[in-house]
């Protein structure tokens, strides 16, 4: 058998690593634990993690019981499926369902090495607006969580050109392995479609000037096939408006990353066909769920959290089911230690017996 040759990780400049690639060690929190608490007690997300959102409420909400049924319908990191498996005192099953092909067999190992075997845990590969068809093969759920925001993985990841902030492809995909790109995407949008996509899926207030700009380059020839191009064209379109551009620089680039933000989510769910992706997921919840069974939606923002809420009005029409009349919010306490927490918003929903 050959020897395996040893190499050495790749150095980098400065005291700490700013490229994804090189932050092994908060790549890996079971051998860099210290490490992993430092980034996070200053209020940061390591890199390649995702630190799960409201576990308390969630955890409060679902009531779980030792031998209960349950699906986490957006496994992700596994921090959510941890916790409800923990709650099963190893008597019972979760299922958990992922369209990422690369995270979810990270996951996988991950739960595994925490001590919960393929007796207690399943992780399937499907899109959770399949939900139903899950529920025919593995019977109805006593308890249900969907965490609909996207994973820190994701987003840290240059590759998958999630982020306006760090350049990689402009991709965006859940699944790399089926679909198009964004960038594929815009060029074939009109500027109509364009501004139809940044307005209802982001409220994006400069949306037809950015649509027009895109459609403008492209026609030129030039190629927007990476986040740092994206991010560029919309900062020169929003910092050139004549409500902004006057303003001192650091007010110009405000409006710019606010403006970025909103593209990029809107074209993410564009891509990733989100808003019926939760209309099929929520015209299939109340059939999944076996009487007396609970489930917890987090949403991130408006859109997704309108749908929720209308969804959660019609089933309480019904009489067959307790809605949460509230959303529930996030402490400042974890949204110190999780800016990402701060736009989610928690529902809550019971069938009666």
């Amino acid at each position: 058998m050959e020897e395996k040759k040893h190499q050495r990780r790749p150095h980098y400049s400065g005291k700490y690593p700013k490229k994804f690639s090189e932050k092994y060690k908060e790549q890996n929190p079971l051998k860099y634990a210290d490490t992993i608490n430092k980034v996070i007690s200053k209020g940061s997300t390591p890199a390649g993690m995702h630190i799960p959102i409201m576990v308390d409420e969630i955890l409060e909400k679902l009531a779980i019981k030792p031998g209960e049924k349950g699906l986490d319908c957006t496994l992700g990191y596994g921090g959510h499926s941890t916790k409800m498996l923990e709650k099963l005192k190893g008597k019972g099953h979760l299922y958990a369902l992922d369209i990422d092909p690369i995270e979810i067999e990270k996951t996988k190992e991950r739960i595994a090495q925490r001590g919960f075997g393929e007796n207690l845990f399943t992780a399937i590969h499907t899109n959770f607006r399949n939900i139903d068809k899950v529920a025919l093969e593995y019977g109805k759920f006593d308890f249900l969580l969907a965490d609909l925001g996207v994973s820190s993985m994701q987003i840290d990841d240059p590759k998958r050109g999630f982020s306006y902030k760090i350049d990689g492809p402009l991709d965006l995909r859940m699944n790399p392995e089926q679909g198009e790109p964004a960038s594929e995407r815009l060029k074939n949008l009109t500027k109509e479609e364009l501004i139809g996509m940044f307005v209802e899926n982001s409220d994006e207030p400069y949306a037809d000037k950015i649509a027009t700009e895109i459609v403008r380059i492209q026609k030129k020839g030039q190629i927007i096939d990476t986040t740092t191009a994206l991010r560029e064209l919309i900062y020169n379109v929003v910092c050139n408006q004549k409500d902004i551009k006057n303003l001192p620089e650091k007010e110009q680039k405000e409006f710019a990353k606010k403006s970025c933000a909103r593209v990029f989510q809107a074209l993410r769910i564009d891509v990733n066909s989100e808003f019926e992706v939760l209309y099929d997921f929520l015209e299939k919840l109340p059939e999944v769920l076996a009487d007396g069974g609970r489930a917890v939606i987090l949403t991130f923002h408006s859109g997704e959290d309108r749908m929720v809420k209308k969804a959660f009005k019609s089933y309480s029409k019904t009489g067959e089911f307790e809605c949460s009349k509230d959303v529930i919010r996030p402490s400042k306490e974890e949204c110190f230690r999780n800016p990402r927490a701060h736009s989610t918003k928690l529902r809550w929903i019971i069938k009666k017996k």
